[in-house]
């Protein structure tokens, strides 16, 4: 697929021709210290933070990566977060923002950002697991250089649907289509997590470019710790709030007209790989997809 070299050009055309009448995003994120809603999990030497913890750096050099997570587990909610990714040559490094379960047969719902060589494309992958079980991938180029600037990533996860949203323009929906035979994350609490790391076995390209350690230390920033989720003790099979929050009511079970397009326009533009065309990996189209709009 190719990508236009003007982005910002084809992004500004694509928001003059839209509808006057706008979809309703989630609820604005609220900006709040990263001690408030996470902890850091490994390597503690290699985060910094800063401006009294409303940003926090992660670093990654040749000895290790680092991460961290929320202090709760959470069923349904929204959840945002600012990222500005590292920066230059990062073919092989990972910087990953993601929901996940704890146990066995474990629920993820993920955003793994590919570093890349210089000059190309940033790749955001996005993952969803349900009862262990993921390969549902799908890859988009962004539309901007996420290095330049903070950029806002959110998930809206309720019972309905999850949506994958960059800077509230909605990138991927994935349906509750329990009545299709495909299991929904709905009854196991999760912990959101973020981490930058070495992925140079598969990362970029399949793994045949490997992360050039000349260039390190790589750096990604973070603001915005914003968490809005019906937080629950681990052994929770519901959310004690559910149908009373923003994120339950009906405007939020589905996407509007005007955020279709949207993600129609994502699908066209950006998408360079999507499970659901991949008729090598799955010979008959996975019972989602078409319920999903995603093809």
């Amino acid at each position: 697929m190719a990508v236009s070299s003007t982005p910002w050009a084809l992004m500004a055309l694509f928001l003059m021709t839209s509808s006057t009448v706008m979809a309703i995003p989630p609820r604005k994120a609220i900006d709040v210290p990263f001690g408030r809603n996470y902890v850091p999990t490994w390597a503690f030497d290699h985060q910094k933070q800063l401006n009294g913890g409303s940003e926090l750096q992660l670093i990654l050099d040749k000895y290790t990566g680092t991460g961290f997570q929320s202090k709760g587990s959470y069923l349904f909610g929204h959840f945002s977060m600012h990222i500005k990714l590292p920066a230059g040559d990062t073919a092989g490094v990972v910087t990953a923002f993601y929901l996940s379960s704890t146990n066995n047969e474990h629920d993820e719902i993920d955003f793994e950002f590919l570093g890349n060589r210089t000059g190309q494309p940033a790749i955001l992958q996005t993952n969803v697991f349900t009862g262990g079980k993921g390969n549902r991938e799908q890859r988009i180029y962004l539309w901007f250089d996420p290095s330049k600037a903070y950029h806002t990533y959110s998930i809206l996860w309720n019972l309905y649907q999850i949506v994958f949203f960059v800077d509230n323009i909605p990138i991927r929906v994935f349906k509750n289509a329990k009545d299709l035979g495909v299991r929904f994350p709905f009854n196991q609490p999760m912990k959101l997590y973020s981490s930058l790391w070495n992925a140079d076995d598969w990362a970029t390209r399949g793994g045949l470019e490997k992360t050039n350690w000349a260039n390190a230390p790589f750096i990604a920033s973070y603001r915005g710790f914003h968490i809005d989720g019906c937080q629950a003790s681990v052994e929770a099979k519901y959310c004690a709030t559910q149908g009373r929050m923003w994120w339950d009511q009906n405007e939020f079970r589905d996407l509007d007209a005007e955020q279709y397009r949207r993600l129609k326009w994502v699908r066209m533009k950006w998408t360079i790989y999507n499970y659901c065309t991949d008729r090598t990996r799955f010979p008959v189209m996975p019972a989602e997809c078409k319920r999903d709009r995603d093809v």
